[in-house]
């Protein structure tokens, strides 16, 4: 399964851009990549290990803005349409990847 990590964050001051950046690089130091700008993603084994990242994340505080999570399965997350640009580095990595586990 997938978590998604969608957020929108103030960045007008300097504190808000500091408060940006440390949620960010919380997210990605949490196994997160960026599918697209305030979007990442990371891969779950179970929902365990989902639910620890999702309270890890919850737990997280953010003074202002909007987070959200979001649990899809796998097969959601493959059947997902690319309507313009070209996957990211990691989605063709993780592709690869799994293919050489089957």
């Amino acid at each position: 399964m997938r978590l998604f990590v969608l957020f929108d964050m103030p960045v007008e001051t300097a504190a808000q851009r500091r408060e940006y950046t440390k949620f960010r690089k919380f997210i990605m130091d949490s196994g997160f990549m960026m599918l697209q700008y305030s979007v990442y993603t990371r891969f779950c084994n179970n929902d365990t290990d989902a639910a620890k990242h999702m309270r890890r994340i919850q737990s997280y505080s953010v003074k202002s803005g909007n987070v959200r999570i979001l649990k899809v399965t796998e097969n959601q997350f493959e059947s997902m349409v690319l309507v313009a640009g070209e996957k990211t580095e990691q989605e063709v990595k993780e592709t690869a990847e799994q293919l050489i586990l089957i």
